[in-house]
């Protein structure tokens, strides 16, 4: 599994090349290697278990993004716990 973390280290734009980036930006090298070894490990794990075909993330949310979700959710937790209404926030349909 390192040696092939290590060529796909090497690899253009796919979505292990793009982890294996993003975890050597913030490290050495042969920690990138090990942190994709793993998870090809878990992918494979996975795709044996529970017999499903590995489905890659066609695309990352950028930070903004997610925090933006997480606040929605965390927004709509808190609504029934000041009993509004959609009239009140302004989103009743005319």
């Amino acid at each position: 599994l390192r040696n092939a973390a290590n060529v796909i280290g090497g690899l253009k734009d796919t979505h292990l090349s793009n982890f294996f980036r993003r975890i050597l930006n913030k490290s050495d090298r042969a920690t990138a290697i090990s942190a994709t070894a793993r998870k090809l490990g878990v992918i494979i794990y996975n795709m044996v278990t529970k017999k499903e075909p590995y489905n890659p993330p066609t695309a990352y949310l950028m930070l903004d993004q997610k925090r933006k979700m997480g606040l929605v959710k965390h927004i709509k937790k808190q609504i029934p716990k000041f009993d509004l209404t959609t009239q009140d926030l302004g989103l009743a349909t005319t």
